[in-house]
């Protein structure tokens, strides 16, 4: 298992939440992909490096695990751990938060894969990218 990351945090706007006052089922999905956003910038596939390269992460699966209720206003932090990898896919974990806490709210597990978007078609990863996710 890798280190632990705070990819993301942000209070749950009113626009996320549904008529029973909890963060709607889709906005944990979107919290979890703005997560995934920081973890590419933090292995180097910030947007710079994908205009550069041409190469950027597709998701390929993911499973969702809604554990408490989230309401309306709290601020949440997304956590996450490189699970696994191999030359071409990131196996991710990602786990909800009220920062401070260590009960986690709700958890995203994703199978991420590295493509070319010329194809688009799966490469490998290299340099820079390949070195930060040994590292992690």
């Amino acid at each position: 298992m890798s280190q632990v990351l705070t990819t993301y945090e942000t209070p749950v706007l009113p626009e996320w939440v549904d008529y029973n006052g909890h963060l709607r089922d889709a906005f944990y999905l979107l919290v979890f992909s703005y997560a995934t956003d920081a973890l590419m910038a933090h292995i180097g596939l910030d947007s710079q490096n994908r205009d550069a390269s041409g190469h950027s992460l597709f998701t390929l699966e993911c499973h969702l695990n809604f554990l408490h209720e989230v309401k309306e206003g709290a601020r949440v932090e997304v956590r996450t751990q490189l699970l696994g990898h191999d030359r071409k896919r990131l196996h991710i974990h990602h786990a909800l938060y009220l920062p401070g806490s260590g009960q986690a709210l709700a958890l995203s597990e994703q199978m991420l894969l590295h493509v070319s978007l010329d194809g688009p078609r799966s490469v490998p990863f290299e340099g820079e990218v390949l070195a930060r996710v040994e590292a992690l």
